[in-house]
């Protein structure tokens, strides 16, 4: 290790917040988008030592990125205490507006955060950079990685750091030894190709054009996506008199790289809608191509993968920043309790097998619906037009579609015989004295709700305070629920015989929090994977 990679007083362990003396970190984080800065943020609160790496200089904004947050990224926010700072600054939306007039709505979703909230990518960034400051990540921007090694102990990440640096000014060449890496750095991910991973896919579609801008006649909806059989188009409104419009004209084809310019935005827009809205005052204007590609492997050894450099897909739908800021908050927990010795490695197997089906259906949906944006035939059009009407006819259909773009209805393997809650997403219940499930996910811990009145009696089985907290239901439930910290359902018992509940109990709390022998910790194969289901109120 060189002096270049020293840099003291930034992280914290279980003892003295540092790493291991042959380490310079626990976990070394390659990109400090909303995915890197999650997951880097979850794991120094949990007392890792954390190294964040950035090629950006840390200056400068990512404003061509996402602008769409769903209930299910919300409650992960809300499990971190940044929620409603968030949507005191962003607008809500009561759902999507598609092809004219069929809507996916948000307001029957069955969590605290009924509608989808616009606000700028960098606003979210802006909320988890603070936290992962606070908690003690060291980060290190314009730093470019070059390579990395892995054995069996460690990875050891090798970078170049540029003189436009903001921690370390000078520039040159350097590496870092931790026991885990996470690649969170993009589509071109260096993280990715380090590995060897492939990253199959193809672009579905080019020359899209995306600007933000005024509008002197807005529309009545807040946000809108609509097609003509040579255009389609997406209008959002950041609420602040400021929208989003991304465009594809068939037309108007160029380059990649080729510069775009209002007039280029106002043409799609009018294609699209029959009006430009009297669009005006572009403050930012840029043109990119829409990838459908996936990683085969999120997991290479002690390297994973995440966000972007793991799945990238269309923006229809705005799904992308949501689904990294959830692959992040899966394998946060999993990779502390691993470093911890609290789990067995083998643990961390389990990101992929429930997180690699989610990036497949998220392809799958945001394809679905750039493919009828783009239908040019008239059969083609007839079908979305037939689509258009059942959704609109059908409200359990709409609503179906919104629970699944907006990541409530995800569900993740559970073993055979398991409770029907395995795995599923745990909504914010009301507890006993008056607080909430998602606050208390906020210690970053187990959380293990039981009927009022009925002491748990499975915790005399040993399990370390610092790895479970107690509660129990407001309502009158009979049930024992187990939730991850990630907010899903680890394990749930509706045994009612106190002997056969506190031995299950006892059981399960060795199983996930490594109060007994960790080494029993079995995870669900792939094969026991279910498909995505309608939500259910627990």
């Amino acid at each position: 290790m060189n002096a270049l990679n020293r840099k003291p007083g930034v992280t914290r362990s279980d003892t003295d917040g540092a790493a291991r003396p042959d380490r310079d970190a626990d976990v070394i984080v390659v990109g400090a988008g909303p995915t890197g800065l999650l997951l880097a943020g979850d794991l120094a609160e949990a007392g890792l030592a954390v190294t964040l790496l950035e090629r950006r200089d840390g200056t400068t904004s990512n404003l061509s990125r996402a602008l769409a947050v769903h209930a299910r990224s919300l409650e992960q926010l809300d499990a971190r205490g940044l929620a409603d700072e968030l949507i005191a600054g962003g607008h809500r939306l009561p759902g999507f507006q598609v092809f004219g007039k069929a809507v996916l709505p948000a307001s029957r979703l069955p969590t605290r955060f009924p509608f989808v909230l616009i606000t700028p990518q960098y606003e979210v960034e802006r909320l988890l950079l603070r936290r992962a400051r606070q908690a003690g990540v060291a980060f290190r921007h314009g730093a470019e990685v070059l390579g990395l090694d892995q054995d069996a102990d460690g990875v050891t990440v090798h970078f170049r750091t540029t003189g436009e640096a903001v921690e370390e000014p000078a520039e040159g060449v350097g590496s870092l030894r931790a026991g885990y890496a996470v690649g969170t750095d993009g589509a071109r991910s260096a993280v990715r190709e380090a590995v060897g991973l492939s990253f199959p896919g193809k672009a579905v579609i080019r020359s899209v054009v995306l600007a933000d801008v005024r509008l002197a006649s807005p529309p009545d909806s807040p946000f809108m996506i609509n097609a003509a059989p040579d255009a389609f188009a997406l209008i959002g409104s950041f609420g602040d008199g400021w929208y989003r419009v991304i465009g594809w004209n068939r037309r108007a084809q160029a380059a990649d790289d080729a510069p775009a310019d209002l007039d280029e935005v106002r043409e799609v827009t009018r294609l699209a809608f029959g009006t430009d809205y009297g669009m005006q005052d572009a403050r930012w204007i840029s043109r990119f191509r829409s990838d459908e590609r996936q990683a085969p492997a999120y997991r290479v050894g002690r390297v994973f993968l995440a966000g972007d450099a793991a799945h990238i897909h269309s923006p229809a739908g705005g799904q992308g920043m949501n689904v990294g800021l959830q692959d992040a908050a899966n394998l946060s927990w999993k990779l502390a309790a691993v470093v911890k010795g609290h789990s067995p490695d083998h643990l961390l197997d389990s990101y992929q097998d429930e997180r690699h089906p989610v990036g497949t259906a998220v392809l799958r949906s945001s394809g679905a619906i750039i493919r009828l944006a783009l239908v040019h035939s008239a059969p083609g059009r007839a079908l979305r037009a037939l689509g258009v009407q059942l959704l609109t006819r059908l409200r359990p259909l709409a609503q179906r579609a919104m629970g699944r773009v907006s990541g409530i209805d995800v569900a993740y393997p559970a073993e055979r015989g398991a409770h029907r809650l395995t795995g599923r997403r745990a909504p914010d219940v009301r507890l006993a004295d008056g607080g909430r499930l998602y606050a208390l996910l906020r210690q970053g811990k187990f959380v293990l709700i039981t009927p009022e009145g009925e002491p748990p009696e499975g915790m005399s089985a040993g399990p370390a305070p610092d790895r479970v907290v107690t509660a129990t239901w407001e309502s009158g439930r009979r049930t024992a629920l187990l939730v991850r910290p990630d907010g899903h359902v680890a394990w749930a018992t509706d045994a009612t015989a106190p002997a056969e509940r506190a031995a299950a109990l006892r059981a399960a709390l060795a199983h996930w929090t490594g109060s007994g022998s960790s080494s029993t910790i079995a995870v669900p194969a792939p094969a026991a994977a279910r498909p995505l289901r309608p939500s259910e109120e627990i």
